[in-house]
């Protein structure tokens, strides 16, 4: 039996990130889900029932989770569902909780930018300005070197461009109105 279940709602409280004790990270927060219905006669929308979960992620998950969610925004969430009891007092309390596989953005509602995050990225963002020439090297602490003698003035660059660093280490322009790459590299 798969308890994997798809809900869309709102985020209903900030992220909270943490690690696990064996250092797994972990995101978690709360979602509203929200079932709406048109009355037919009046045609009138109007909210019905909120069921509320507990949104768990862990490992990779966590870290999108944590950069990319934020409360208020609407989401869909796939994961698998578990319901926890128990008794205080004489009174019986369940949890919802869903540990996810995927979320996203419901673009029902907006759109949203993807960008794929592995342990090396295809393309990674270098700097916003005038790009590393002759004098500048690539340093493994941040995107760019001081240049070797001094001079900050490097010609030919356009101060209002951003450069990416292709998965050979070659820098290629950034059109951001468009989100594409110039067709020469740097």
């Amino acid at each position: 039996m798969s308890d994997t279940i798809t809900i869309r709602g709102f985020v209903a409280t900030e992220i909270t990130s943490g690690t696990t004790p064996g250092g797994t990270a972990t995101a978690s927060f709360r979602i509203a889900s929200t079932t709406r219905r048109r009355d037919r006669e009046t045609g009138v929308w109007s909210d019905s029932h909120t069921n509320w979960f507990l949104v768990q992620g862990y490992r990779h998950l966590a870290g999108s989770i944590g950069c990319s969610i934020r409360k208020g925004q609407p989401v869909i969430v796939v994961g698998k569902l578990k319901i926890r009891s128990w008794e205080r007092d004489g009174r019986v309390y369940y949890s919802h909780t869903i540990d996810a596989d995927s979320v996203g953005h419901d673009l029902m509602w907006g759109t949203a930018n993807f960008t794929r995050s592995s342990t090396k990225p295809a393309l990674s963002l270098v700097e916003h300005g005038t790009p590393p020439g002759p004098a500048h090297t690539i340093h493994p602490d941040g995107p760019l070197d001081e240049p070797d003698d001094g001079d900050d003035d490097v010609d030919g660059g356009d101060p209002a461009a951003t450069y990416v660093e292709d998965g050979d280490g070659n820098l290629v322009p950034l059109n951001l109105e468009t989100g594409e790459l110039a067709e020469s590299g740097v």
